[in-house]
């Protein structure tokens, strides 16, 4: 029997629980499954027109003869046992043994419908339509090839940045985080300018003679490549930071033990160091594929369009008219839904515990000088490579005309100045502070009291709460705003109307479990025995909270906020799909609009780029001095 007695629930908690679940009923839950509903049903096919004579008959749930003779003339027999069931003015639906019909009264006639049912018909269109097959083959790919790239670029970066000590490893820890400074579909916008077939790297290879003009080589070719490179130099470092973090907390005393048993390096590596860093890893893993699988503004940039999301984005327009969208959103569900079950699933195949308790001392060498050389040259490179679309996209936004040339010849701030008196810019702008500014104190308000009941109450349900506090995180944002666009059109909130509303709360919802990681992580530090000292001397639980707690986990809270923000300004999936109309567009929808104007578009975009840019330094480094070493598990799964 359930037994409340056992559970901290007082009235004010109570009424927080209610809160917390409705909202994300509303904003998490029913629009999945409203998606989930529309994928498997077969939506009405108009059939037919009678005359509006008909009408009284129905009405009275009457089946003429007159009736069954206009169905019969229409290629539709029907039978004698025949059920009319008026279900409002104007619509009724008949229930017959050869087939049920709905008709409706619209526009001075009366429309007969085949009535709705379930069905598969949309998914088994995906095998069978080549584009839709192609798509979910691209994208599938397109996520395991970033996977594979950036765990092939991370390891080692791990492996020297944790395990060795060499000079300026402190720098080198900060500088190979600089790709995550901006959205990758704006260094898409850089990486053109570079690779295209006039850009500057054939341009070099033409005047080191190793190419000719005719024989321009296409980098980028369809757009593939150009997407992975782009998406593997954006999420390395969340790879890395997960990486290192596994390989930092492994028992050095279980390596020594083998080393003492004979082992050698490289076995020392395979046998004891990557299978306890397994659980880390696939949490970046888990992080990465799905960012890659998803993300929409790059294929975009690239016009590689042969991919799910892009599917899905032309697919809002006609949301109605076309319900196979709603299947490619299910498709993308179950698969990242999928891709989390098998790694946890993976993991708990095997036990990755250490007997090892509180901190661990990470095991280090000394480099040496060669060692050291070699450190440097990797590491150059790799941050080398990776800034190379921020350099193009800060040259773009100085130049005013950079075409046919290795480096622009005029430099200009015009584009910046165009920034705060174009149409469309500015007012982006401020749109993408109001809608940050409102989600991150959503974010704050409900961040904190899931963490605070989470780590402070035992109350029921609490492992649904932690759940689905965390589920956007499996939950793309492409995904979300397809399900707001299908499930609140016609409402009050309709972003076709106005996307202010879903924008704000998609951005919350979407930060959500940063912030709520953050302040649980404050909480856990904090020592419940202040809080009860605090109480047994007559302080009320909110004078406690606001006087003991809060500002023992501050620090917490401004980390979270800050990047919350961050990451909301520059959010570009939920952005692209909801708004809608030039009014309401937020920055990231504004670059993408402004980068398809002829002339000057790219070098207004890079300019806005910019913007962004140094606004995601500036929150980083504040996260960053807030949260420390610990910053890293804001990024994973």
């Amino acid at each position: 029997m359930f037994n409340l007695r056992k559970y901290d629930l007082t009235p004010t908690t109570l009424i927080f629980l209610v809160i917390l679940f409705a909202f994300f009923i509303v904003f998490l839950i029913y629009p999945i499954v409203y998606v989930f509903s529309q994928a498997f049903y077969l939506s009405e096919v108009r059939l037919f027109s009678i005359d509006e004579r008909f009408k009284d008959e129905l009405d009275n749930s009457i089946f003429s003869e007159s009736l069954a003779l206009e169905f019969s003339n229409n290629g539709h027999e029907t039978s004698q046992n025949i059920t009319i069931l008026p279900i409002k003015e104007g619509k009724w639906e008949i229930y017959d043994e050869g087939g049920n019909y709905v008709i409706k009264q619209e526009e001075g006639k009366l429309n007969v419908y085949t009535k709705g049912k379930f069905s598969l018909g949309f998914f088994k269109l995906m095998v069978t339509n080549p584009l839709q097959r192609e798509s979910i083959i691209n994208s599938m790919v397109l996520g395991f090839v970033v996977t594979l790239a950036t765990t092939i670029l991370s390891l080692p970066l791990a492996y020297c940045l944790v395990r060795y000590n060499f000079p300026g490893r402190s720098l080198f820890q900060g500088l190979i985080l600089v790709p995550m400074v901006m959205p990758p579909f704006v260094g898409a916008i850089g990486m053109r300018q570079l690779f295209s077939r006039m850009g500057s790297v054939n341009l070099i290879l033409m005047k080191l003679g190793i190419i000719e003009p005719q024989n321009a080589i296409d980098w980028l070719g369809t757009g593939f490549w150009g997407v992975v490179i782009l998406e593997v130099l954006h999420l390395y470092p969340i790879m890395y930071l997960n990486i290192a973090a596994a390989m930092a907390n492994v028992d050095p005393s279980l390596e020594e033990a083998a080393e003492s048993m004979g082992a050698g390096r490289l076995r020392l590596l395979r046998t004891i160091t990557l299978p306890l860093m397994v659980p880390g890893y696939f949490a970046g893993a888990s992080v990465v594929f799905i960012w890659a699988f998803t993300d929409l503004g790059t294929p975009l940039i690239f016009e590689y369009r042969k991919v799910i999301p892009i599917q899905i984005f032309n697919m809002v327009a006609d949301i109605r008219a076309n319900p196979m969208g709603f299947s490619l959103v299910v498709v993308v569900i179950l698969l990242s839904l999928g891709f989390f079950y098998l790694s946890k699933k993976f993991m708990g195949t095997k036990r990755y515990e250490m007997m090892s308790r509180g901190h661990v001392d990470i095991r280090e060498r000394k480099a040496g000088k060669i060692g050291t050389i070699i450190i440097y040259i990797f590491i150059l490179s790799v941050i080398f490579v990776a800034v190379l679309p921020h350099i193009s996209v800060v040259l773009l936004s100085i130049t005013q005309k950079w075409s046919g040339t290795i480096l622009p010849e005029v430099y200009t701030l015009d584009h910046f100045r165009e920034i705060s008196s174009h149409e469309l810019t500015l007012p982006s702008i401020k749109n993408s502070l109001i809608y940050s500014t409102i989600s991150t104190f959503l974010d704050l308000l409900v961040g904190i009291l899931i963490a605070y009941i989470l780590a402070r109450r035992k109350v029921p349900g609490k492992d649904a709460l932690d759940l689905l506090s965390m589920l956007p995180l499996a939950l793309p944002g492409l995904i979300l705003a397809f399900g707001y666009v299908a499930c609140f059109s016609g409402s009050f909130i309709d972003p076709r109307d106005n996307p202010t509303v879903l924008l704000v709360v998609i951005y919350a919802v979407r930060r959500l479990p940063y912030m709520v990681r953050s302040a649980y992580a404050g909480f856990q530090q904090t020592s419940i025995a202040l809080e009860e000292s605090s109480m047994s001397l007559g302080a009320s639980p909110f004078k406690t909270i606001q006087k003991i707690t809060f500002p023992l986990i501050i620090a917490n809270l401004v980390a979270g906020g800050i990047l919350s923000f961050a990451f909301a300004m520059l959010e570009v999936s939920s952005s692209l799909i909801l708004a809608m109309k030039k009014e309401f567009f937020p920055i990231t929808k504004a670059i993408y609009y402004v980068f398809g104007r002829v002339g000057d578009g790219p070098y207004i975009a890079s300019a806005m780029g910019i913007l962004g840019m140094v606004l995601l330094i500036i929150s980083l480094v504040l996260a960053g001095r807030f949260l420390g070493k610990r910053m890293g598990e804001l990024f994973r799964a």
